[in-house]
């Protein structure tokens, strides 16, 4: 749900690819938080997620994060109870509906642990992943994400420089301080080390756009110098374009 995945679909359109269908991992409904910390998958922002596959009028598949990073070195080989065979278990699914899939859209920047989790998803089902934003330069491509029309809010913060008055924020509105906070500190612009997180509202690939009415701060971790604050997305819904 967040501007990387969005901005990786639009990539991928771009390159003459049809997406067929939207996947999302989510936390279990009997979670005490929406925020897993999860070295795998962004969970802030899931139960909202729905939305922008009625955005795209697309197919949309769900599964449950059951697992967690059992295995937590650079590289991944099959681990029970691990997170990564709940990314096997959504796109096999996919797959199952939609046998003639040939990809899948991941929005990964740097971070190689994700990308070698899913690279080993894909070559099991015999897909092909694809990274159109792998090692971009961060400024430059929040810039284009921005110029091109992703309309993100950031909705989770955890670095130094951001706080409360930062989340709901646009890319557009944030970026001169992603900027400044990258230059200054080294934050990653495009929040690859963590540093934020974000959900889109509108893009050139969605048919509506999202509108949220009502959200609440949830303090995650309450650190002097960069706490952790997320946005539940309590309500919402589209409109025309």
């Amino acid at each position: 749900g967040g501007k990387d995945s969005t901005y990786n679909m639009m990539k991928c359109v771009e390159d003459g690819h049809e997406i067929i269908a939207l996947a999302h991992a989510h936390p279990p409904e009997d979670a005490a938080q929406e925020e897993l910390d999860s070295y795998l998958f962004q969970t802030v922002g899931s139960s909202a997620v729905a939305t922008i596959a009625e955005c795209m009028d697309l197919p949309f598949y769900l599964q449950v994060i059951a697992g967690s990073a059992v295995t937590q070195t650079l590289d991944y080989e099959l681990t029970k109870d691990d997170e990564t065979e709940d990314l096997f278990a959504l796109l096999s699914n996919v797959k199952h509906h939609h046998p003639d899939v040939a990809g899948v859209s991941v929005g990964a920047i740097f971070s190689s642990y994700q990308a070698n989790r899913v690279q080993h998803v894909c070559d099991r089902l015999g897909l092909t992943m694809l990274a159109y934003l792998w090692h971009r330069e961060q400024v430059g491509l929040l810039q284009e994400m921005v110029h091109n029309g992703v309309e993100a809010i950031l909705i989770k913060v955890a670095a130094i420089g951001l706080g409360k008055a930062d989340l709901g924020s646009t890319l557009g509105q944030a970026m001169p301080k992603l900027i400044s906070l990258s230059e200054k500190y080294g934050v990653h612009a495009c929040g690859e080390g963590g540093e934020f997180e974000s959900f889109t509202l509108d893009c050139p690939l969605f048919k509506k756009r999202i509108v949220i009415d009502e959200v609440e701060t949830i303090t995650h971790s309450a650190d002097t110098y960069a706490p952790v604050l997320y946005l539940k997305l309590k309500a919402l819904h589209t409109e025309p374009k």
